[in-house]
């Protein structure tokens, strides 16, 4: 089904990339796995003994909102006999609380990429047992050997996508400066003070901030970061609001006419509307974030052999393509591209979405014990 022909009745996911400030404090353990996370032993967590298509309970999820079709999901329940349940969470700190202390219940949930890394340093994950997903050979090269998780130990990549900004060109027109500007440059933004939404998120905004100057959005520079945080303080003058959530309707809706937030989310709310083509998104001309989503396995998962058969079944090439199709991402699934709806590819294809070329694009990673001057950082600016 594609987006246009779904009702939306849950709300975008909100922030991806918020930093986690909680460790694991307990030893816990269930279906034969375990995880200590102060030990830093890598033999804590053992991989699950489990065989392609092999089911071993019911699946729960938990994931991003509106990242899934439930149709799909209740599908493969049927297929294998097993019931299903999709659970919410809305920054990957939240999720990360959750499933580190053990006995969250869930079988599969879907960290962002960076958090992969701290969440597998922190023995929170189950080693995947790559003999039962044959399907992982459809992956993308591109999505193999990734930064975060370079041997695929803990993750498959789920989707990808970019952050950037969404404009209504009714306000204003087509020859408007695809740069990070319409929100930063006094000059520009003044014009549409109080139509402008910015995510309520650190690493996101401060990121488009330090993008704008010609900084990395993963700068450790305290000066650096200064200067980003003076740009936000003073462009929440002209802002609606700070806002993850309901964004892109406020931008379809009226009521804004700028709107900071992430491709899927984003487009797939303009098919939505009455006039698909007002609308524009891109990202800017200096730079932004890109993005990669994944399916991991917590380290006292319940069903870890559901949850194995249920990753190797999105790795299908159809049943990725019907993922794909629903949420409006980019899929890392090779065999499922052949699948995928005109209009989506044109959207992925096109090379103005990315104003200053992809090489202007940077995945955000974990800087640490940094991340808390980024927290500190974004609480000032929003004063």
């Amino acid at each position: 089904m594609s987006p246009s022909e779904r009702s939306r009745t849950t709300q975008p996911r909100p922030s991806k990339v918020v930093p986690c400030l909680v460790a694991a404090s307990a030893v816990i353990a269930a279906c034969g796995s375990g995880s200590d996370a102060d030990s830093g032993d890598a033999d804590v967590v053992t991989a699950a003994v489990c065989e392609p298509g092999e089911t071993d309970g019911d699946l729960a999820m938990f994931g991003w909102a509106e990242y899934i079709d439930p149709e799909q999901l209740e599908a493969f329940g049927e297929e294998f006999g097993v019931g299903t349940t999709y659970s919410v969470f809305d920054s990957n700190e939240a999720m990360q609380a959750i499933v580190s202390v053990g006995g969250s219940g869930h079988d599969v949930i879907l960290p962002s990429d960076y958090m992969v890394g701290i969440m597998g340093e922190s023995r929170e994950l189950l080693p995947l047992t790559i003999d039962a997903l044959p399907n992982i050979v459809n992956l993308d090269p591109d999505f193999t050997a990734l930064p975060f998780d370079p041997d695929g130990t803990w993750s498959v990549p789920y989707q990808a996508g970019t952050t950037g900004l969404a404009v209504d060109t009714a306000v204003l027109g087509d020859d408007y400066p695809r740069s990070w500007g319409l929100i930063f440059d006094p000059a520009i933004s003044e014009q549409y003070a109080g139509k402008i939404t910015m995510l309520n998120d650190p690493r996101e905004t401060l990121g488009a901030a330090l993008r704008y100057l010609g900084y990395s959005l993963n700068s450790t520079d305290t000066d650096e970061l200064s200067e980003a945080q003076a740009l936000v303080a003073d462009a929440k003058s002209r802002l609606a609001a700070f806002d993850s959530v309901t964004a892109d309707e406020l931008l379809t809706s009226g009521e804004t006419a700028i709107a900071h937030g992430f491709s899927g989310d984003l487009f797939v709310q303009f098919l939505d509307s009455d006039d698909p083509e007002r609308y524009e998104y891109f990202v800017p001309e200096e730079g932004g974030a890109r993005w990669i989503d994944t399916l991991a396995i917590p380290f006292d998962a319940p069903h870890p052999c559901t949850a194995h058969t249920f990753i190797n079944w999105l790795l299908d090439a159809e049943n990725g393509a019907d993922l794909t199709n629903w949420n409006y991402y980019t899929t890392p699934n090779a065999a499922a591209r052949a699948g995928l709806d005109d209009e989506l590819v044109d959207f992925v294809d096109d090379p103005e979405v990315v104003a200053g070329g992809q090489d202007s694009l940077e995945i955000i990673v974990d800087t640490g014990d940094f991340e808390l001057e980024y927290t500190d950082a974004f609480i000032d600016a929003k004063g």
